[in-house]
């Protein structure tokens, strides 16, 4: 969290902008000191502001904000790197949504695996009108993830991700499992 930082001075003490007649006045001095404490954290922050807006030197708490502002697929829980990351993708997913890569994106950056993804679809073409359409008849689209420790929230959570970056049309089903664990030698 932001706050006052005891001992911070401002980058643009009032004092030194007072008429010549109060440069020597210890009391108008004083008082313009009391409020240069207030403005510090305020000038901080100003002088600072880019920063809050690059996902990888923001605080944590801004980028939280900060991904709400951008539209990333975060849901609160994923550790520090993964949210940064998300926030960080955020416009170039926007960009791709609704397609293949769209989707194994959000959810490598949302789980940090990679998913398995079938669909029904295909594309084809044809020198001659009215050829055969490739893929299943009935549109549809399944997504696997493998996780170390599965709960039931992630099957939650990899069912939103899925419904928000799929393709609107497409009927969908999500399954979590347990990873495979490599028996140690």
């Amino acid at each position: 969290m932001r706050g006052s930082v005891d001992g911070l001075g401002s980058s643009a003490p009032i004092g030194m902008m007072l008429p010549a007649v109060f440069a020597d006045d210890d009391l108008a001095q004083r008082f313009v000191a009391g409020l240069d404490e207030v403005m510090a954290p305020i000038h901080n922050v100003l002088d600072c502001l880019p920063a809050y807006f690059d996902p990888a030197l923001a605080p944590a708490d801004f980028t939280r904000w900060l991904a709400t502002w951008v539209g990333a697929e975060t849901d609160g829980t994923e550790p520090d790197p993964r949210l940064r990351a998300a926030v960080a993708a955020a416009a170039r997913l926007h960009r791709i949504r609704g397609t293949r890569r769209g989707l194994a994106e959000a959810i490598r950056l949302a789980f940090g695996v990679e998913p398995e993804i079938s669909e029904s679809g295909g594309a084809d073409w044809s020198a001659r009108p009215l050829g055969p359409v490739p893929g299943a008849r009935r549109p549809h689209l399944h997504v696997t993830i493998r996780l170390p420790d599965p709960g039931p929230a992630d099957e939650h959570r990899l069912d939103a991700l899925v419904a928000a970056a799929r393709p609107a049309h497409m009927p969908y089903t999500v399954k979590v499992t347990a990873a495979e664990r490599n028996p140690e030698k």
